[in-house]
């Protein structure tokens, strides 16, 4: 493809199409999740708040402009701030990407610790796939010990946090899985060999 400006407005145009449907493949794989503990019409308020915060924005740029905003769950209420990294190394495209994310609150803070405990390394990052990948494995964690208050995920960012300052760099995805499976199979939940978890 020839480098003028009609090859990069459509690869620009093909990057949207294709995160567009990685956003579509993600909501439809969600579509058996239980019901987010954030309330959608706390989630639109708190979209409308971020307005002013120009969209692509690093996690640090939205924790500055609205980290003290309160968004209330069925578990308590909680800062933005506490919910999303304050580093420039997560980018969210749109207010509705920092919607899906701060939804669940307990992955949410997981994911923060993460790209966080990342960011304080010298050379290490995560692509966009890699954190994604994390916050898929958090969400299935949350949905196998629910009633446990998550101590799953609190397990299991603790333990992506410790390896990446004991090693200085970052597991790969699927060591993180091979994790989380242990930590169910060694607290006596099954996981199947077709689940997410099941590595």
């Amino acid at each position: 493809m020839a480098d003028d400006k009609s090859g990069r407005d459509k690869q620009a145009h093909d990057e949207e199409r294709r995160q567009r449907e990685r956003e579509i493949a993600t909501e439809l794989e969600r579509g058996d999740e239980a019901e987010p503990p954030v309330d959608a019409s706390a989630l639109a308020s708190f979209e409308t708040a971020l307005e002013s915060v120009p969209f692509p924005a690093t996690g640090a740029e939205i924790v500055s402009a609205v980290g003290d905003r309160e968004i209330a769950s069925t578990g308590g209420a909680y800062a933005v701030a506490e919910l999303l990294p304050d580093a420039d190394e997560e980018t969210f495209d749109s207010p509705a990407a920092v919607g899906t994310r701060v939804q669940r609150p307990t992955v949410a803070a997981a994911m923060k610790r993460v790209v966080e405990a990342v960011a304080r390394l010298p050379n290490a990052e995560t692509s966009r796939s890699q954190r994604e990948a994390y916050e898929r494995t958090f969400r299935a964690l949350a949905e196998v010990d629910g009633d446990d208050d998550d101590e799953g995920i609190d397990a299991i960012a603790d333990w992506i946090v410790e390896r990446t300052a004991e090693t200085e760099r970052v597991p790969g995805s699927r060591d993180v899985r091979r994790q989380a499976a242990k930590f169910c199979r060694e607290n006596g939940y099954e996981v199947r060999d077709d689940e997410w978890l099941g590595v």
